[in-house]
């Protein structure tokens, strides 16, 4: 029953809380709907000072993401490019702090939270 709860709300999320927005690895682009998110966390430089930062994550359907030309779980250097009106903002899977770039968003894994930093806007 959570399962099927899970799956609901994600497809509230996509559809009426979502943008769609390009992946990319390499020389393979797909059209995703994402959702748009942020993680925060902290960081020591192992002599007591902590820096504290925010990343862009984008919430994608984890079937979308398999079964698209992608293919595949997200990997550090892959891009998402997301536009507003005439900008595009162009974002690079990167880890936080001791995670990996990505992780599921649900005990279902029905969606996933990648993480990512802009590395380039283009207009």
């Amino acid at each position: 029953m959570l399962h099927r709860g899970q799956s609901w709300l994600a497809a509230k999320l996509t559809k009426h809380a979502s943008r769609d927005v390009v992946y990319q690895r390499d020389e393979v682009s797909v059209e995703l709907s994402a959702t748009i998110g942020k993680s925060e966390y902290e960081q020591d430089d192992g002599e007591g000072v902590i820096t504290r930062a925010q990343v862009r994550d984008f919430l994608i359907n984890t079937k979308d993401l398999l079964q698209s030309d992608i293919g595949t779980w997200p990997r550090r250097g892959d891009r998402i490019l997301e536009t507003d009106g005439d900008t595009t903002f162009v974002y690079e899977l990167m880890s936080i702090g001791n995670e990996p770039p990505w992780r599921y968003s649900d005990p279902f894994r029905v969606k996933l939270r990648i993480h990512t930093k802009l590395v380039d806007t283009i207009t």
